[in-house]
């Protein structure tokens, strides 16, 4: 084909296209009418002699040879985007750009409110998405372009992404403050949760994929001892309403668990076992290392991390996963 009659918004407009499977949605991404990817599509089936999408209800559905193009083509918008990135002269005060963050609720709910407040202070014009960690793999997403930065346990992830350690998260126990089993056997806020009683109680659990068992289970495995996990929910703030309202012990980061303390009926504890704690970090493609924007926004994550107080609890040296607790 000749490549002196395809330009670079036609380039834009397949890329979008490849992602939204919509003509409305493709050109409400790239900021073009209905009408004109449309038009921009009839040319790039002229250049490239394939239909490329075929209508399949109200999606539009990639051919072979356009699915061929998809990483071709994104790859090189980045690197054309990467090319042209200003290198000087960055004003978060001028900067116009939307970050898709990553991770669980116990970010979007401790860290993201201070964090946009900060932001919004600095770089009025910045707009945040959080997605749940429950909604695909990191180094798709990333590769993608879909989200911007995942913070999440630590992760087996491709070799072209960056992280960072933020901070360390052990477990504590919660349980509601008006827990019988716990009042008659004496145990107050604060104290450790005798073995046996922990493993007759029923536990609630945060699991993103349905699992009902965690590291906590595994600690206990070891011992040769088993718990009760009645309750597997996907988030730590439906763990601790469950636990506040019900007969629920369960084993949540201690960060997490002094926060909701704060505004439900609950109680901390401390477990009767060690339960391995992972180092939580922060995700990026290594493509974005010295973009200027991308670089001053995980600046301000490390920066807020720290104010919060998150690396002054230990737990930084045992490095593990945890699919659920």
């Amino acid at each position: 084909m000749n490549l002196n009659a395809l330009d670079l918004n036609l380039v834009r407009v397949l890329d979008a296209l490849l992602r939204e499977k919509s003509v409305t949605r493709a050109g409400e991404q790239i900021g073009l009418s209905q009408p004109a990817v449309s038009a921009a599509l009839n040319r790039l089936r002229h250049a490239l002699n394939d239909q490329l999408f075929v209508r399949r209800g109200n999606d539009m559905v990639p051919t072979p040879r356009a699915e061929s193009l998809a990483e071709p083509v994104r790859a090189a918008l980045r690197e054309i985007e990467r090319a042209f990135q200003p290198t000087t002269g960055f004003d978060p005060a001028r900067l116009e750009r939307t970050f898709t963050f990553m991770g669980a609720d116990f970010f979007s709910m401790l860290l993201m409110p201070p964090f946009a407040a900060r932001i919004a202070a600095m770089a009025p014009r910045v707009s945040f998405r959080f997605l749940d960690s429950a909604i695909g793999d990191v180094s798709r997403l990333l590769q993608e372009d879909q989200i911007d930065v995942a913070l999440e346990r630590p992760l087996e992830v491709a070799e072209w992404v960056a992280s960072v350690p933020l901070f360390g998260s052990p477990f504590a126990i919660i349980a509601a403050k008006d827990n019988v089993e716990l009042r008659q056997a004496g145990i107050g806020e604060g104290e450790q949760v005798p073995l046996d009683l922990f493993c007759e109680l029923p536990h609630a659990l945060r699991s993103i994929d349905g699992s009902m068992s965690g590291f906590t289970d595994d600690a206990l495995g070891r011992m040769g001892r088993t718990r009760r996990v009645t309750l597997a929910l996907p988030h730590f703030q439906a763990v601790a309403l469950a636990v506040a309202s019900g007969p629920y012990l369960a084993a949540v980061p201690r960060q997490f668990a002094t926060a909701a303390a704060k505004s439900l009926p609950i109680g901390i504890y401390q477990p009767p076992i060690s339960i391995p704690s992972p180092a939580v970090r922060m995700y990026w493609h290594a493509r974005r290392d010295d973009e200027p924007p991308h670089r001053w926004v995980r600046e301000q994550v490390l920066d807020e991390v720290g104010k919060l107080g998150f690396k002054d609890w230990d737990g930084m040296a045992d490095i593990q996963p945890y699919p659920a607790v």
